[in-house]
């Protein structure tokens, strides 16, 4: 009882502690008066004032934590067992009616809060029960200025049937973590995450970094809601600073890095690029988004336009707190004054140095694409000069009265190699890749006369032979839905309940095909026909089974073993045999390991880049029938490329799934229309102009002689179309 009061060295009780992992240390005595709320059920969703708080004589002591009606009671009016605590979360100075509150969670589903106006003695609190639940094998994490602590059950990618126990520290935008694996604590960076998902129906968070997946439970309902929130906070933009943003990997804000690849894969031959203002509603709603959860929106053609990006870019810039040169823009500006270009650029060197490492990496990587902007000036009329009047006050944020700030844009675009020490083959190499690029998509665009209106192709039902054949107006927006109801529209095709009609792309060289979402545009993909490939309208006779499964599924991943080979590289070379490999499927990647205790992935692939395909060609002789094509096309600035490869499963039930799992992931979890015979009502209802009924019109595709003949009729009486209309 004397030496109830004195704490046992760390070191010494250890080795103790070691054996019984997770057994709190129960010595840690504190007292003093706090202010408390009645406790709750549920997260606390809105600011409790201090009318809502009663004064409470605290007392801390082995192991029991208790309250009573003042310090002159001998009877608590309540109390809990540290050994119950399962969390500690400190709010914010004046969330509540009191500067400086915590919460702590117990085992029972209830939620705590006490409050203080003394920092001190708010500080003194929290460091005493944090020192009383957590172990000593994970002491360590109360050295770090902590917002929230708290054990928490995990698994990972080599053990996802059961879970195991974890100690969790949230700090900023990092998580520590001492997991019971392992001897050291680990830290994630929560704004560099590829992804972060919740599974709310079994409680579970999901952290995607590169090579790694973690799957966090919480072991009560109330405090994974805390958890979840307070990690989503910490994983979002934090301020408005560079450094504050969500990252990539190469210290890039993500909204930076999503808007150059979309202007490269898109916009450079835009004439006028960054130059020419978009639509401002537009501009600021996408600019928002960003701001909410950047990791979230993705850039897509036909969804977003060019110059909507492009100044979502240059907005950013010129709002960012500090800007892009920071603190020393002056220096940057008066290095203009050096009449001799060799002192300039050295002065450019030694600025770029002192930066930080986040404005480092953005501002090389921003140069790195106005350098290649201004080399395609022949196609978007945006040279070295044009693009420093623009970006010039741009990013010093200035009212661009002068050209001191456009004259530091064109020396640092113009002297990129140089000031940034690039490596020459491998930028000759990037341009390369950004004129393959552009020459590929200006052969799959038709050039469309002026007055062309909507495109006109040809689709079959059911099977392709001209007694199927069907010439529909397919405009920009029509989805493959909308096409499917025209054609059962016009064979009068009357569809039950459970009859799942799609349109599928087929591609009968390859032997394979694949049925098109039902919100997805067909205009591109029929843009992106090649010769051997047409539009068919069947029914989908496994979509019962994959809603089935996707219905029954918990999480969203899968994983397990398939038979792999590439089969073509960008050089439309084969290579090897049919090989076992171990999959991973999440909401962003798939990733390809050579074996299941694999700690590293050989191959990964971003899920929105894959196009996946029933069949695989019998001459590659796949080892069973059940097979997919997948198709990666590569959406990155630095890295253009085209692959394809074949996935072998043991069963169609197993295919079915891997299938509807990536159609699943790709769309939002959206496989299949909830209200389908209603969707087909209303598409039934849509205007004149965009359904001809049985009117023959001129085919886009077709043989050469039916495409003359077509022409030919149409020249000598284009009344004759309209007779029977």
């Amino acid at each position: 009882m004397q030496n109830r009061n004195t704490e046992l060295p760390r070191s010494e009780v250890k080795v103790a502690i070691d054996r019984v992992h997770y057994m709190a240390p129960p010595s840690v005595t504190h007292n003093g008066f706090l202010f408390k709320t009645a406790s709750m059920a549920r997260p606390i969703t809105e600011k409790k004032g201090k009318e809502d708080f009663s004064r409470r004589w605290c007392v801390l002591n082995d192991g029991n934590f208790s309250y009573y009606e003042s310090d002159k009671n001998a009877t608590p009016n309540g109390g809990l067992k540290m050994k119950e605590i399962v969390c500690l979360a400190v709010s914010p100075p004046e969330t509540h009616g009191y500067d400086h509150t915590f919460e702590l969670y117990s085992e029972a589903e209830r939620l705590y809060l006490f409050g203080t106006d003394n920092p001190e003695a708010m500080r003194e609190w929290v460091k005493s029960i944090a020192k009383s639940f957590i172990p000593a094998a994970a002491e360590d994490l109360l050295l770090k200025d902590f917002e929230r602590i708290g054990r928490l059950r995990y698994k990972d990618r080599l053990n996802r049937e059961m879970s195991r126990l974890g100690w969790f520290c949230l700090v900023g935008s990092s998580l520590h973590i001492r997991l019971e694996e392992h001897a050291a604590d680990e830290t994630i960076d929560l704004q560099k995450l590829q992804e972060l998902s919740i599974q709310p129906e079994n409680e579970v968070l999901v952290l995607v970094e590169r090579g790694r997946t973690l799957y966090i439970e919480g072991e009560r309902k109330l405090d994974f809601q805390g958890w979840a929130a307070a990690i989503q906070r910490a994983a979002g933009s934090s301020g408005d600073t560079l450094s504050q943003q969500q990252l990539t990997e190469a210290d890039i804000p993500v909204i930076v890095e999503r808007c150059i690849h979309f202007t490269t894969q898109y916009g450079l031959t835009s004439e006028g690029i960054y130059r020419k203002s978009g639509v401002n509603s537009k501009i600021a709603a996408l600019l928002e988004e960003f701001r909410r959860d950047a990791r979230c929106v993705w850039l897509k053609e036909g969804e977003h336009q060019v110059d909507d990006v492009s100044n979502v870019l240059k907005r950013f810039f010129r709002d960012i707190e500090e800007g892009l040169f920071g603190l020393d823009a002056h220096s940057w500006l008066s290095a203009t004054a050096f009449t001799d270009e060799s002192s300039r650029i050295c002065q450019y060197r030694l600025l770029f140095s002192n930066l930080p490492r986040v404005n480092q990496a953005t501002l090389r990587a921003l140069v790195n694409h106005l350098y290649c902007v201004q080399r395609f000036a022949d196609l978007n009329q945006m040279n070295l000069h044009n693009l420093a009047i623009v970006f010039g006050p741009t990013l010093f944020q200035a009212d661009g009265k002068d050209y001191s700030a456009g004259r530091v844009i064109e020396d640092l675009i113009q002297h990129y190699v140089t000031i940034f020490d690039v490596n020459e083959l491998q930028l000759k190499k990037q341009l390369d890749e950004i004129t393959y690029i552009i020459k590929l998509r200006d052969n799959l665009t038709p050039k469309a006369g002026t007055g062309s209106g909507d495109f006109i192709c040809t689709v079959y039902l059911e099977e392709k032979k001209d007694t199927a054949e069907q010439h529909v107006k397919i405009p920009a927006t029509m989805t493959a839905a909308e096409l499917t109801f025209e054609i059962l529209d016009r064979r009068k095709i009357s569809v039950k309940e459970k009859d799942y009609w799609c349109c599928f792309e087929v591609n009968e060289k390859e032997e394979m095909e694949r049925p098109l979402h039902y919100q997805e545009k067909v205009l591109p993909i029929f843009h992106s026909l090649g010769t051997d490939s047409h539009l068919l309208v069947k029914k989908h006779f496994s979509m019962e089974a994959m809603l089935v499964y996707l219905a029954s599924k918990v999480e969203v991943s899968k994983h397990g073993m398939m038979k792999f080979r590439e089969e073509r590289s960008l050089l439309g070379l084969s290579t090897g045999s049919f090989n076992d490999r171990y999959f991973i499927l999440t909401n962003t990647s798939l990733r390809l390991y050579k074996e299941v205790r694999s700690n590293r992935a050989e191959r990964e692939w971003p899920v929105k880049c894959l196009k996946v395909y029933h069949g695989i060609k019998k001459k590659l002789r796949p080892p069973t029938c059940w097979g997919l094509t997948v198709i990666y096309e590569s959406e990155k600035q630095e890295k253009q490329e085209r692959q394809q490869w074949c996935l072998c499963c043991d069963t169609q039930n197993e295919m079915r799934e891997w299938f509807a799992t990536f159609m699943s992931i790709q769309n939002g979890g959206r496989v299949w229309p909830a209200e389908w015979l209603k969707s087909r009502a209303s598409s039934r209802s849509a205007p004149l102009d965009a359904r001809f009924g049985n009117v023959s019109l001129i085919p886009l595709r077709g043989s050469e002689n039916e495409m003359r003949n077509s022409v030919a009729a149409f020249t000598a009486d284009p009344l004759a179309l309209f007779r029977n209309v």
